[in-house]
């Protein structure tokens, strides 16, 4: 007769078998990506009443889906797009052989496009501290420049998306606002000095990096926020969101998803890379879509 496992036994192995699970889950998502798609209603009528599509990315940090990126190139282009937003992070400061990813990424992308680019801390760190870093930010990103990137370090750029008029605009937030352990206050004069007012009358997209300070980039003024940087919280907890920031806090209000003020929205990508911390769990790296469109909002779809 077969002996019966004690209740230690079978919650060893049940604890196994869950380990075993997740890991496997681990190494899927930290080797696939989902699309997630987002529709918004713009807050007024335009004269043209065509969709816009844009395509958002952020946090690579070096990260290649298939030979030098040919899987999310791919996956870019199938859309279609009218124009891609990058929010930063496409390298690692402290893996220079990440910048040579990112530039050649960036060349296939402005092949599909315009491309407006936005810096993320780490290449804020390498811009603001040659002392550090010397000349590589400049070599990286006089190579990007070249290849027709709309590179937006504390600028904004006016132009007409299919009839709307819109101003992009890519902000570096002061670097002690990515500082562990705590979360310092980001003033709104923070934003006016680098960016300057927001501009009336168009549809104000700001990249900006870290998602924390949504509330204040409303209050800037602007219509539509993309932000990455928290990396979905690393491990995803359901009705709770991510779990850990960079800055090492728990369960941030803003680490993944879409968020509203008002007619304001902000969406926040959970990133297509890791670093530090090589870890995906039930928080997908995903490609955002974002289609702006005339009358009335549609729900987020299905990824």
């Amino acid at each position: 007769m077969k002996k019966k496992r004690s209740w230690k036994e079978n919650l060893a192995v049940s604890a196994g078998v869950s380990v075993f699970a997740a890991a496997l889950e681990i190494w899927r998502e930290l080797h696939e990506f989902i699309i997630r798609r987002y529709r918004i209603r713009l807050p007024y009528k335009t004269s043209g009443g065509e969709e816009v599509k844009l395509i958002f990315l952020s946090d690579l940090h070096g990260k290649q889906y298939g030979e030098d990126n040919i899987k999310l190139t791919a996956a870019i282009a199938d859309e279609k797009p009218d124009y891609i937003l990058i929010g930063g992070d496409l390298l690692t400061r402290k893996k220079e052989f990440t910048d040579s990813t990112a530039v050649s990424l960036l060349e296939k992308l402005a092949k599909i496009c315009p491309v407006y680019l936005a810096n993320g801390n780490h290449e804020q760190k390498m811009r603001m501290n040659p002392e550090e870093y010397k000349d590589r930010y400049g070599q990286y990103i006089e190579k990007v420049r070249r290849l027709g990137i709309h590179v937006l370090e504390n600028e904004t750029e006016q132009f007409t998306m299919k009839g709307i008029p819109a101003a992009v605009s890519g902000l570096e937030i002061p670097l002690g606002c990515y500082a562990h352990f705590r979360t310092r206050e980001l003033k709104l004069s923070d934003i006016s000095d680098r960016l300057g007012k927001s501009i009336e009358g168009r549809y104000r997209i700001l990249l900006a990096h870290s998602p924390v300070y949504f509330d204040t980039y409303v209050k800037w003024g602007a219509d539509l926020t993309l932000s990455g940087h928290l990396h979905g919280g690393i491990i995803g907890i359901p009705k709770l969101g991510g779990l850990i920031t960079p800055q090492i806090e728990l369960f941030p209000k803003y680490s993944c998803g879409i968020c509203r003020k008002g007619k304001k929205t902000g969406v926040v990508g959970r990133g297509l890379g890791t670093h530090t911390v090589n870890i995906r769990l039930f928080n997908p790296a995903e490609l955002v879509v974002v289609t702006l469109c005339p009358g009335k909002e549609a729900a987020k779809s299905k990824d």
